[in-house]
């Protein structure tokens, strides 16, 4: 009856020990931080500064499908003054962005979507706006520091701009009323 007790004393200390090892925690490598969406855009070759600097967040998929959210619409005066829309999203590419939507850039007082975005690869000076069929190349070093977005024009404005271009056909359609 004496090696009883101590065999007790064994599968005790057996069960401490078991108990105490699952406890401890697994030393798991932390995850590395999410990229911010200016690094996104340098892994991809393109320039820091395409978009403002009031990013909220943004998603990537793995086909290069991005949505950038920002904390609202803006502009930045370039050489061209560029609107942002709250919601900017397209396809990333190496050394482009195609599918865009949500930027517009202002010409002769006239607002223009801007389909796509590229540099040169391998790497130059310069950076193309697709503008419809018109590509526009720009100096990339502009766009190589983050900006704010100010409010610059105001929407109302902007939309009024737009507006003066359906004028036309109206004045079109009154003209040809009143010649009947």
């Amino acid at each position: 009856m004496i090696g009883r007790p101590k065999s007790h004393l064994g599968l005790a200390l057996i069960s401490i020990f078991l108990i105490a090892a699952s406890a401890t925690p697994l030393s798991i490598a932390p995850t590395p931080p999410k990229p911010s969406v200016y690094d996104i855009l340098t892994q991809f070759g393109l320039p820091r500064g395409l978009l403002p600097d009031s990013v909220k967040s943004y998603s990537l998929s793995e086909n290069g499908e991005f949505v950038v959210s920002l904390e609202g619409s803006c502009y930045i005066q370039f050489d061209y003054l560029v609107y942002y829309e709250a919601s900017i999203t397209g396809t990333l590419k190496y050394g482009s962005i195609t599918n865009l939507k949500g930027i517009e850039v202002q010409r002769f007082f006239l607002w223009f979507d801007v389909d796509e975005i590229k540099v040169d690869l391998p790497p130059s000076n310069s950076i193309y706006f697709l503008v419809g069929f018109i590509n526009k190349k720009l100096d990339v070093q502009q766009f190589q520091t983050i900006r704010s977005c100010g409010k610059g024009v105001s929407v109302s404005c902007r939309d009024h701009s737009k507006q003066v271009l359906q004028l036309p056909d109206e004045v079109d359609e009154m003209q040809k009323l009143m010649a009947e």
